[in-house]
């Protein structure tokens, strides 16, 4: 059995997963050099926001496995940032203020009637991987966020320049998850390398994080098939939305 990574080494293996991030995803590439339609970018909003409303079911899946008292209360501001504390509003809100800066109706979003089934599919099952694993890995697999600063940077250095249509009261979500997510950065990345010491553990650990990774590439492929190539599901026998819309299965 090959020998355990150092700490130094692991962190610089799992950044290096960079390299898959959804950044490099042709319809991200589209979106902030400005080649995105009105549709695109709606579609992707609107999409992207059952993400947003799934992230606190995640959550508070791993703190309901976990039975570290200090893990959890530090773990429990995920759930605040995006429900927001008693008083005040937090990133869901936030998304759905971006969303009716983009034109959208704010019922239409809520009801995730716009929602295709292969991001749906896709957030079900960062969920379900969520309740199943052990609190660790679960939290671990969040680590993708060692590189969402650069694309939340992106979206607030090219969008509005590209797109003038967009109210910039919409961009508030992209400016708060910039230090959010460093914070939660350090968090995720201190339980993850104090968890996984032997070789074994870090290379499962690098394919729950590359996981995570195909889980945001595949949202993105939905929705190029939708909104890009105009390949909707159903598209050859009709133009309506007739797919499931979160019904329980």
């Amino acid at each position: 059995m090959p020998q355990a990574l150092t700490p130094e080494a692991f962190e610089q293996a799992l950044r290096a997963k960079g390299a898959y991030y959804h950044i490099h995803h042709p319809y991200h590439v589209a979106m902030y050099e400005g080649r995105a339609t009105r549709e695109q970018i709606q579609g992707w909003v609107a999409n992207r926001f059952y993400y947003q409303v799934n992230i606190p079911l995640k959550d508070a899946a791993i703190l309901a496995n976990c039975p570290d008292r200090e893990i959890r209360r530090e773990w429990i501001q995920r759930i605040l940032d995006h429900d927001g504390a008693p008083g005040t509003d937090g990133g869901i809100e936030a998304w759905l203020r971006l969303a009716e800066a983009t034109g959208l109706n704010r019922e239409q979003v809520l009801s995730q009637e716009l929602v295709l089934p292969g991001v749906r599919f896709a957030v079900d099952a960062y969920v379900n991987f969520a309740r199943r694993a052990s609190w660790q890995e679960a939290a671990s697999s969040s680590l993708t966020e060692l590189f969402a600063p650069q694309i939340h940077q992106s979206r607030l250095d090219s969008w509005p320049q590209h797109y003038p249509w967009i109210d910039p009261a919409g961009y508030e979500y992209f400016r708060t998850r910039l230090g959010q997510a460093r914070r939660d950065v350090e968090h995720g990345l201190h339980i993850t390398l104090a968890h996984y010491t032997t070789y074994e553990a870090q290379q499962r650990m690098l394919d729950i994080l590359q996981f995570k990774l195909d889980i945001l590439w595949t949202m993105l492929d939905a929705m190029s098939m939708a909104y890009e190539l105009k390949r909707p599901p159903y598209h050859t026998v009709t133009d309506q939305r007739v797919w499931h819309k979160g019904i329980p299965l």
